[in-house]
C-alpha cells in the first residue's frame, strides 16, 4: 500500500535507518537536510510497497559513495544525485519508473528519498542490503548476477561519468578511483533492475523498519532504549562501556580504523575492539569475537539509545553495542564469500549469532 513521506517523517527514518546502517551509511544529520529541502522544493515522496510493482517497472538505486570521514567535512551540493540519474536514465532502453536505496544508512537512506522527491518518481520501501556495507558489489543484486552498470557518477563540480565493466567487482574498483578524483564523496545511480528482479533482489521494508526504530528510540522511556532495539529484532546487548581510544585514518576512499570500550555496569572489567571499514566489521570482547560481519554491528548512545556512526564516535562516549541480525541469504555460502569476514583479512569465521 502506497504511502506519503514528508518533511515530519524523516527524523524518525534517519534515526533508525542510522541503526540499520551498523556504523555506516552516512551522517543521518546532513541526510535530513537534504531530504527536507527537496521535499519543501517539490513535494512529499510517495513509497511503494514491492509487491506494488509491474513486471516491467525500471527501478534505479542511488546512493553516495566515499569516505564517511569525509562527507561530513565536505556536504553535498544537492545538484548531483539528479545528474546521476539523468545520465544513468539517458542509458537505458526504457524509462525509469521508480527510485531505491542502495543500502540502509543514515545518510544513504535519505538520499533515495531527496531524489525521488527531485526526479517525480515513487520511492520503493526496500533496498539492496538490509543494512549498509562498504562496497559497491556487497547487494544482494550480485548474488542474483545483475549487473551493477550502467552506473552513472556525479560530483559537487558538475563533473559525471558513466561506466560498463565487465563484473560488479570492477565496478567497485574503478568507481572508487574517481570517487577519489572526486574528492572521495560520489553520486551514484547502478544497479539498474526491473520490477521481476527488486521483488527478489532488494530486502522488504527497509523504509518502514527504519520508521518504526526510530519511532522507538524516540518514544523510548525504559532506560535500556539500546537494549529494546536489539530486542525487537531478534538481536543482543553486547557490551556497555565509555569509548576509551578511537583510531580511524582515509584509506583508499574508505574509513577505516578501530574503537576500544571499556565495560560500564554488568560489563565492568571488559573490553570490547570494533574494527570498522566505513562500517562496523568485528566485534570483540575480552579476546573472544562475538560478532562479525554480515550481522550487524550497532552502537547507541547508552542514555538515549541514538544511533553513533562510525566517523562521529569519540573518546568518552557512553555507549551500548548491540548486535542485529542479517539478512538470511547474507548467511549462504555464497552471501559469506561476497561480505564475510573472510573476505575482508580477518582468518576466523563467520561468528552466528547465540
Amino acid at each position: 500500500m502506497s504511502r506519503q513521506i514528508g518533511i515530519e517523517d524523516l527524523e524518525d527514518i534517519a534515526r533508525g535507518a542510522a541503526i540499520l546502517g551498523a556504523g555506516g551509511g552516512g551522517d543521518p544529520y546532513l541526510g535530513r537536510l537534504l531530504a527536507e529541502n527537496a521535499i519543501r522544493t517539490y513535494g512529499p515522496v510517495t513509497l511503494v510497497d514491492m509487491d506494488e510493482l509491474t513486471d516491467d517497472a525500471m527501478v534505479l538505486p542511488v546512493a553516495i559513495m566515499g569516505a564517511p570521514t569525509v562527507i561530513v567535512e565536505k556536504p553535498q551540493a544537492g545538484t548531483e544525485f539528479g545528474a546521476a540519474v539523468r545520465d544513468m536514465a539517458a542509458s537505458l532502453p526504457s524509462q525509469a519508473t521508480h527510485i531505491a536505496c542502495l543500502e540502509a544508512g543514515g545518510l544513504n537512506s535519505m538520499i533515495p528519498i531527496a531524489t525521488a522527491a527531485e526526479c517525480g518518481l515513487p520511492l520503493i520501501d526496500g533496498d539492496g542490503m538490509g543494512r549498509a556495507f562498504p562496497e559497491l558489489q556487497m547487494v544482494l543484486f550480485t548474488l542474483d548476477g545483475i549487473s551493477s552498470t550502467p552506473m552513472a557518477m556525479a560530483d559537487d563540480k558538475g563533473n559525471t561519468v558513466v561506466l560498463e565493466t565487465i563484473d560488479n567487482a570492477w565496478s567497485e574498483r574503478l568507481a572508487r578511483s574517481a570517487t577519489v578524483d572526486m574528492g572521495c564523496a560520489a553520486a551514484i545511480c547502478l544497479y539498474p533492475h526491473t520490477g521481476e528482479q527488486a521483488r527478489q533482489a532488494l530486502v522488504p521494508r527497509t523504509m518502514s523498519l527504519a520508521a518504526e526504530l526510530g519511532a522507538l528510540v524516540r518514544l523510548s522511556s525504559q532506560g535500556d532504549t539500546a537494549g529494546e532495539v536489539a530486542r525487537s529484532l531478534g538481536g543482543a546487548v553486547l557490551m556497555r562501556g565509555q569509548v576509551s581510544d578511537v583510531s580511524r585514518r582515509t584509506v583508499a576512499g574508505f574509513a577505516r580504523g578501530q574503537a576500544v570500550i571499556t565495560g560500564l555496569e554488568e560489563y565492568a572489567g571488559s573490553q570490547m575492539t570494533l574494527d570498522f571499514q566505513n562500517e562496523h566489521l568485528v566485534a570483540t570482547r575480552d579476546g573472544e569475537v562475538v560478532a562479525s560481519v554480515p550481522d550487524l554491528i550497532c552502537v547507541l548512545d547508552l542514555e538515549t539509545g541514538e544511533p553513533i556512526t562510525t566517523e562521529a564516535m569519540r573518546y568518552g562516549f557512553r555507549v551500548t553495542v548491540i548486535m542485529l541480525p542479517c539478512h538470511e541469504r547474507w548467511r549462504t555460502p555464497e552471501g559469506l564469500a561476497l561480505v564475510g569476514p573472510g573476505y575482508f583479512g580477518y582468518d576466523h569465521p563467520y561468528v552466528a549469532p547465540r
